[in-house]
């Protein structure tokens, strides 16, 4: 079932390295304020730190006790207060209301911020404003990547997406060129760097800035290649339902910093339960790529070989017997216990798909890809809508077609718009107004059909004089030309061959059959050709800002060479769906490459859209 890999596939670096760098320095910093303290972590950073030093580590190093930001005053009775915060604003203003008060009420206590991964200006300001910037210390934890699997990196910034794309803040960029920095430190050189989109280009000189100015140190890479890409280049691929495992899995039930939370409907019982998602998992790292209509077949299948090991018991002697238990017996019992979980995975996710009707709903999706039976689409859309189902479904469906068909025409907008508003809320304007901002839904403009917009990109490919794109161009391409890229690219098969999904022929697997994602194809054809050669067209539909750039060597030894230039690193800026990893695993077992994912965060549709919600915290 789980797919064989080549046996030339080259070794992963060990990323277990990051960790261990990343606890060493909080370690550090929490003894720059010596003895008994009390320490304070923003919610959103508990999960990854429990990952790098757990509680045990933390009370080690004086941590008296633990409190989750809560912005409301403190009960704390510490002398020492320790903040370990993200660099936001409201955390800052709430600790400078947490100073004033103690200033108040006449009490002497030291106080130290830590802001992960770093820290801006507009946070040491405000501090100067609120007049505390000379009773607290503030530091930076480094605190770039967190591993989440063997080939999963996690900058973990979900904001990054909003922050970046929608408002245009680009405090992020240096960030993940920092983070850029540190895999290069750590596991390069890099040889070559690929990439595409404006905060792509700009990590890419910030990355660039980084290593002029540290020292530069010979030693054998362990990755050869960077891909860069933004998450705007591709938003159609986060749009689309998942069906692979992992990310079935993570839309239904919400993988959190590599871990899941199943609940009494999947642990048949009273209690809920948390697992951790990886590759330590034997049961699932052999489904967690698989199409979910094959998954069920698999844990049948495992089952049944379970059962024969543990059958084997019978008519053992007794030093058979010693010899099974002290060897096999642990073993059986977690890969028991492990597909038992799946299978009631399994089924709570068949039970609520089969009653959200979720055939009828892919069957929308891909005639929207394929850009047939559209009207149907939008009565089903419109049907969607006045059900009042799932209001972020509802979205998702607007937006999908909305990038497939290069924006709604003016009536098919005003209306789904109204229907729109009238079921879930006038307040959602506002978000309507992000989505527009963001090109994801639009309204086509008069003489903007899909054929006059690709006329006029083909004009613009064979002008030699056109130069870069006007600012005119640039905003009419954010209304992603997906047809035209999906005929130039090959993005969407022919429908009328048979897709067997038990031996999948392409990407396309990870959606049916039915559409291989923008954003693995792009990273095919660059790496095929070593560059953006022949591709001219393409990049121009996607508003450009592409690059390949060659840095540098990999040392002598031929073979080290070899298998660095087989690893791929590729690093998404705003959000990578569960989906795309696993389309690029199976082209890297298809090419005999190895892919490392690096992501600002791991999104899927709804989280891409509660982003745009105009109530976004």
């Amino acid at each position: 079932m789980a797919h064989s890999v080549r046996r030339d596939a080259p070794e992963l670096p060990d990323f277990s390295l990051l960790k261990r760098l990343a606890r060493d320095q909080l370690i550090y910093l929490l003894e720059q304020l010596p003895g008994r303290k009390d320490l304070f972590i923003e919610a959103d950073l508990m999960s990854p730190l429990d990952r790098i030093a757990n509680v045990t580590t933390l009370k080690q190093h004086d941590v008296d006790k633990l409190y989750k930001v809560e912005y409301k005053p403190i009960v704390s009775t510490s002398d020492q207060l320790c903040f370990l915060i993200r660099p936001r604003i409201k955390t800052v203003k709430w600790i400078c209301d947490v100073v004033n008060a103690d200033k108040a009420f006449g009490r002497f206590r030291r106080y130290k911020i830590i802001f992960s991964p770093q820290k801006f200006y507009s946070c040491e300001n405000l501090l100067e404003e609120q007049g505390i910037f000379g009773d607290v210390t503030t530091d930076e934890w480094s605190f770039y990547l967190l591993p989440l699997d063997d080939d999963i990196i996690s900058l973990e910034l979900p904001e990054f997406f909003r922050d970046n794309f929608l408002e245009g803040d680009q405090r992020w960029v240096r960030t993940a060129g920092s983070a850029l920095h540190l895999l290069h430190s750590v596991y390069g050189p890099f040889s070559k760097l690929y990439g595409i989109g404006r905060c792509s280009k700009m990590a890419y000189e910030s990355w660039r800035e980084q290593v002029e100015e540290g020292e530069q140190r010979a030693r054998q890479a362990e990755i050869g290649n960077v891909f860069l890409i933004d998450r705007d280049v591709d938003l159609v691929t986060p749009l689309c339902s998942q069906v692979v495992y992992e990310g079935l899995v993570d839309d239904i039930f919400r993988i959190k910093c590599g871990c899941v939370e199943f609940g009494p409907d999947v642990t048949s019982s009273d209690k809920s339960i948390k697992v951790m998602l990886n590759s330590q998992d034997k049961v699932f790292n052999e489904i967690r790529n698989e199409h979910f209509s094959q998954v069920f077949g698999f844990l049948s299948q495992k089952a049944r070989n379970l059962q024969t090991a543990y059958d084997k018991r019978s008519g053992m002697d007794i030093k058979q017997m010693k010899t099974f238990v002290s060897e096999e017996l642990k073993g059986l019992k977690q890969e028991h216990r492990l597909l038992s979980l799946h299978i009631g995975a399994s089924e709570s996710m068949m039970k609520r798909k089969t009653k959200q009707d979720f055939q009828e709903l892919l069957k929308t999706e891909h005639s929207l890809l394929e850009g047939f039976e559209i009207r149907e689409c939008i009565s089903y859309i419109e049907e969607h809508i006045n059900r009042q189902v799932s209001m972020v479904e509802s979205m998702r469906l607007l937006c999908l077609l909305s990038l497939t068909e290069n924006g709604l025409l003016p009536k098919d907008y005003r209306s789904l718009k109204a229907q729109f508003l009238q079921s879930y809320g006038i307040d959602h304007l506002l978000t309507f107004s992000n989505l527009k901002q963001l090109g994801l839904l639009v309204e086509q403009q008069p003489g903007e059909t899909l054929t006059v917009m690709e006329s006029r990109v083909g004009k613009l490919v064979n002008d030699k004089t056109a130069g870069k794109l006007t600012d005119a161009f640039s905003s009419l391409a954010k209304k992603s030309n997906f047809r035209a890229l999906g005929r130039r690219l090959n993005l969407v098969p022919k429908s009328d061959e048979e897709y067997d999904l038990r031996v999948p022929r392409d990407m396309a697997y990870i959606f049916s059959g039915a559409y291989i994602p923008l954003s693995c194809k792009l990273i095919e054809q660059v790496l095929e050709r070593d560059g953006w050669t022949g591709l001219e067209e393409v990049t121009r539909m996607l508003n450009g800002h592409e690059f390949a750039v060659t840095a540098g060597s990999n040392g002598s030894d031929a073979r080290v060479k070899t298998d660095s230039q087989r690893i791929i690193l590729v690093m998404f800026l705003g959000g990578c769906t569960f989906s795309e990893i696993s389309a690029l695993r199976f082209l890297g077992r298809e090419k005999g490459l190895k892919f490392i994912v690096v992501t600002t965060a791991i999104t899927n549709s709804a989280r891409l859209l509660e982003s745009m919600l105009d109530n976004h915290a």
